[in-house]
């Protein structure tokens, strides 16, 4: 079960702008939700922004995952990194993945990788400073 924890919620969001593209534009580019502020402005979230904000959710999801101790942060770093690379293909060879939208989604990824392993490696640093009786 804890290796199910690993999989990257990044992932889940690229797989959905990945899938809903080839329908077409209007899920993506389409309004999707308006609202007029107290201040009077109308304020409009297309489907692309949807995106943004679940992508957002997904990297701090997979922030405290990478906290967690263990081999399924290590299988999880090893599928962010994956990840990222599906992404980076995608935004350059695939012509609806090439929007403001999908680069913002894939600079996520990339700051899951970073992050993560960065992560990994302070926490690898206190536990030995721990162990050692520091």
């Amino acid at each position: 079960m804890k290796y199910i924890t690993a999989f990257p919620a990044l992932a889940i969001v690229i797989a959905a702008y990945l899938l809903m593209g080839p329908g077409g534009g209007m899920m993506i580019d389409g309004d999707a939700y308006s609202m007029t502020l107290a201040s009077g402005a109308e304020m409009t979230l297309r489907g692309g922004d949807f995106f943004v904000i679940a992508g957002l959710i997904a990297l701090f999801l997979n922030m405290v995952k990478a906290a967690w101790p263990g081999w399924a942060a290590v299988l999880g770093h090893i599928l962010s990194v994956a990840t990222f690379g599906v992404a980076l293909v995608a935004f350059l060879l695939v012509d609806y993945a090439g929007t403001a939208t999908f680069f913002i989604l894939t600079l996520m990824t990339l700051i899951d990788v970073i992050a993560g392993l960065l992560m990994s490696l302070f926490l690898s640093r206190r536990e030995q400073a721990l162990a050692a009786g520091r």
